[in-house]
Formats: C-alpha cells, structure tokens, sequence
C-alpha cells in the first residue's frame, strides 16, 4: 500500500474523522471510478486517503 506518509506525519486533525472520511472516499472511487486511481497501481485505499489529505476532496461532519 503506497500511503503519503509525509501527509500523514504533518496531519494536525482528528485521526478518527480521517479514517471516517477515507472509509468513505474509497467506496466511492470503487462505486464510480476515479482518474487517479491509475496513478497509485490501482490502489484504492492510498488513493482516497491521497485526496484527502491534499484536500482535492473536502469533507464534513454531518451531525
């Protein structure tokens, strides 16, 4: 699995809601596809938590 572990390191937030919202971006890229996932070998998982991290997707807690 190919995760940014500089992002990793530097990410100041919750870890929790990270994991939530790469949970979430996942199943998405898996439902519908993603340009990106050919750049990561395929990988989902290192995919969705790529783009959030570099924040080409934004998320929200919904309560």
């Amino acid at each position: 699995m190919i995760l940014p572990l500089n992002l990793l390191e530097e990410y100041q937030g919750n870890v929790y809601e990270l994991t939530c919202a790469s949970i979430r971006r996942a199943y998405q890229i898996t439902m519908t596809g993603d340009e990106d996932l050919d750049e990561q070998d395929g990988k989902v998982v290192s995919t969705a938590v790529r783009q959030i991290l570099t924040r080409k997707v934004q998320y929200r807690i919904e309560e």
